[in-house]
């Protein structure tokens, strides 16, 4: 049987990444906590099983000791237009480098 003082961190740690996601996505609805496989039998959590109302717990191919919510967006897309503006953001046109003279007794490098 897993301790369920781990238990009771793991369960505050799933309420507060649901509340920060729901927060900052407010269109998207968090339904699951996806979990290493290795520590849904670890903790003794079952696929499915109804951790928080309406949350799931669900094994995914995550790294262990980590978690990750689960909703109903599109994140990925997201982060694919993020990188789109990283990109639109770099110059086009070459820029001079300023440099100081080189001094006649300072040694060519």
């Amino acid at each position: 049987m897993a301790d369920t003082s781990k238990i009771a961190k793991n369960l505050k740690a799933f309420q507060i990444a649901i509340n920060a996601h729901d927060r900052e996505n407010p269109t998207h609805n968090a339904w699951g906590i996806g979990l290493a496989h290795f520590d849904m039998e670890r903790l003794g959590f079952d696929e499915g099983e109804e951790v928080l109302p309406g949350i799931t717990i669900h094994a995914d191919s995550g790294v262990t000791g980590n978690f990750r919510v689960l909703c109903d967006g599109d994140h990925d897309s997201e982060l694919e237009v993020e990188e789109a503006e990283v990109v639109e953001a770099v110059a086009t046109q070459p820029a001079a480098m300023p440099f100081a003279p080189q001094r006649e007794d300072e040694p060519y490098n």
